[in-house]
């Protein structure tokens, strides 16, 4: 809250209430003389009260003139505003879900962990439309763009291994999401692909859907999932219970790498919890909107409060001049 004077010229009028006073001392100092045949009457009135009282009009006169050149001058309450207006990127989200995405090398399992990261990403983009696409042996869109980012998180956080044909359709989920920013009109348009294998089904490439996203100006992040080396995964034997069989990591890094050079996007490899966080951590950064603040100030005129304080005063000094303070001629 700021206040300010919109004609603070008028405040130099308050020069004049020294000037006031100086005249009213004057003027009591000159005194008068008044006779009377008898000074009883006079010794039986209060001289004193009234004498006290006395000054009370100049100093209701002085505050009046005060307040009208407060009220004069304008006095502004202003409140300072912003406006941001965003130009929104609009990004999908192509996630694995084939059976190796169960893998613990990733705690608490790659898939898992790849949900709760990419929770944590579309919470930190308000102004983003989000998709989601999940992709196996084939590819299926899971949420159209959307700003309802609620609706992204739950989505995603029900996904599980079995929901698609078990494969690695790589090519087959990127072509699934430039299909969903095919109709699209935002500045950028981005698919951020997390995979932990190598394409082995569907009827498009890897590299023909990465050529698909060039034409459309659409640019592709990819993340290989996976530590370099062995890793556990768990199989539900409906006899013998969850064990566990050790495979071999084949992200196919070649590739990936290709399909975010041909976009101009990157690729980045998470062997981790903490390096896949920091992965989506640096894809935040990269793909970052941008902002215009436009500041405005709104004013309120308060001269009413002044004005009126000094009519009041006006009056008050008025009504008491013909009363209790009446002058004698």
């Amino acid at each position: 809250m700021i206040y300010r004077f919109a004609d603070p010229w008028y405040l130099l009028a308050l020069l004049s209430l020294p000037v006031l006073l100086i005249w009213y001392v004057r003027r009591l100092r000159r005194g008068g003389t008044l006779r009377f045949t008898r000074v009883d009457e006079l010794r039986e009135a209060d001289l004193r009260r009234t004498g006290r009282l006395r000054h009370l009009l100049f100093v209701l006169r002085a505050l009046a003139v005060t307040a009208l050149v407060v009220a004069f001058a304008r006095p502004q309450t202003s409140v300072t505003d912003q406006r941001v207006t965003t130009e929104g990127i609009d990004i999908v989200l192509a996630l694995d879900v084939s059976s190796s995405m169960l893998a613990e090398d990733i705690a608490p399992n790659r898939l898992d962990a790849a949900k709760e990261v990419g929770a944590e990403f579309v919470a930190g983009r308000p102004n983003d439309r989000i998709g989601l696409v999940i992709f196996g042996g084939d590819a299926y869109s899971q949420v159209p763009l959307t700003l309802d980012h609620a609706v992204v998180n739950e989505l995603m956080g029900r996904l599980q291994v079995g929901m698609v044909e078990d494969g690695t359709a790589v090519g087959m989920g990127l072509a699934t999401a430039v299909k969903r920013l095919q109709g699209s009109d935002a500045v950028s348009r981005v698919v951020i692909l997390l995979t932990d294998g190598r394409n082995n089904r569907g009827e498009i490439g890897p590299v023909t859907a990465a050529q698909m996203a060039r034409a459309l100006g659409v640019r592709v992040y990819t993340i290989g999932a996976g530590t370099r080396g062995q890793a556990r995964v768990p199989i539900d034997n409906p006899v013998l219970g969850r064990q566990y069989v050790t495979v071999q990591a084949d992200v196919d890094e070649p590739t990936l790498k290709e399909m975010a050079e041909i976009t101009r996007g990157s690729y980045f490899r998470a062997t981790d919890r903490e390096s896949l966080t920091a992965i989506w951590s640096q894809i935040d950064q990269l793909e970052r909107t941008e902002m215009e603040v436009e500041h405005f100030t709104r004013y309120g005129e308060l001269f009413e409060w002044p004005l009126g304080l000094g009519v009041a005063l006006l009056a008050l000094e008025l009504l008491l001049s013909n009363t209790l303070l009446r002058r004698l001629p």
